[in-house]
């Protein structure tokens, strides 16, 4: 058995659709038992750090949108979440039907913002973390 080398992994990745990295993400996630957005910012962390102590009152960059409930316009709210995310259709209704869950997560506040409004905008609560 020959190991793939990280740049090899790499370009594999980098060839991926959206619909191909999330289902890789989806698949590592179950395989090793984490969170995406854990294993980012534990990457990050030390990157970030760089010896010296952040700020306490460091101003939050990365956002969780999370959709709290569908609402009446559920097919609306689906297609939504699938143009967000690049989920696929069963995985999006999943979601949506799993309020609440996180839609995105890690995200910029005006991204969060702009999601927000057209969750909210086809009957859903959405909450940003």
């Amino acid at each position: 058995m020959m190991a793939l080398t990280k740049d090899e992994i790499l370009d594999a990745i980098a060839n991926m659709t959206v619909l191909e990295l999330s289902e890789l993400i989806k698949a590592m996630e179950e395989k090793f038992g984490v969170s995406a957005a854990a294993a980012v910012a534990v990457a990050a962390a030390p990157a970030a750090g760089g010896g010296a102590a952040a700020p306490a009152a460091e101003e939050k960059t990365e956002f969780d949108v999370i959709l709290q409930e569908a609402g009446a316009k559920k097919v609306e709210v689906i297609k939504i979440v699938r143009a967000a995310t690049g989920l696929g259709l069963k995985e999006a209704k999943d979601l949506v039907d799993g309020a609440p869950k996180p839609v995105k997560e890690g995200v910029s506040k005006d991204e969060a913002e702009k999601l927000k409004k057209e969750l909210e905008a086809a009957g859903a609560k959405v909450e940003i973390k």
